[in-house]
């Protein structure tokens, strides 16, 4: 049986890390966000008071940002084969970084949709902004009103690359992951 691969993604702050760290605890593996990592790395190159809510403004090089972001996912992809597991989910999936990139309307070129086309997941679950759980933070810089547009350009980045879209309704984190799990 081939290894089913999941994702879990959505704007900012609509509970996608919650519903992967109680998966975790019930056993199953899950792929970490990476772009917390690159944006905290990317604070460090230029004055952070500069910042409005594009986090890729901290990045020298935007594209460059984007290349590694998409790269990590990738590696994320490729060591899912390195482990023996039935299912595999993953916070955010490789469209992420093309619905992210024309949001902020960047540019990219045809290796970011090659990697789109293939590395492809077996289901793709959409958490939808929740205004009464969101809030910003030191890695979240997003306005509501960002937020709503951004789960606009994941559902229509997936939807161009095939895949069946699951909206996940609102709920407490075990209902949400319940749900997931029934529709797997």
């Amino acid at each position: 049986m081939k290894a089913k691969k999941i994702v879990i993604t959505g704007s900012a702050g609509t509970g996608k890390t919650s519903v992967i760290d109680f998966l975790k605890t019930k056993g199953f593996h899950c792929f970490e966000e990476v772009i917390r990592t690159l944006t905290s790395e990317a604070k460090n190159e230029v004055d952070a008071s500069d910042h409005i809510s594009n986090p890729i403004v901290f990045a020298k090089d935007p594209l460059d940002f984007n290349t590694r972001l998409l790269n990590g996912r990738i590696d994320q992809f490729n060591q899912a084969k390195s482990i023996d597991k039935k299912i595999y989910f993953f916070d955010r999936g490789i469209p992420d970084v093309l619905a992210y990139m024309d949001f902020f309307n960047q540019t990219y070129d045809e290796a970011f949709i090659k990697a789109c086309n293939n590395y492809t997941y077996t289901n793709v679950f959409l958490l939808p902004p929740w205004k009464a759980i969101y809030k910003t933070d030191s890695g979240r810089f997003e306005s509501f009103a960002e937020v709503i547009q951004i789960h606009e350009h994941l559902k229509t980045t997936y939807l161009k690359f095939g895949y069946h879209i699951t909206e996940v309704p609102f709920g407490s984190i075990e209902s949400r992951t319940d749900f997931i799990l029934d529709h797997i």
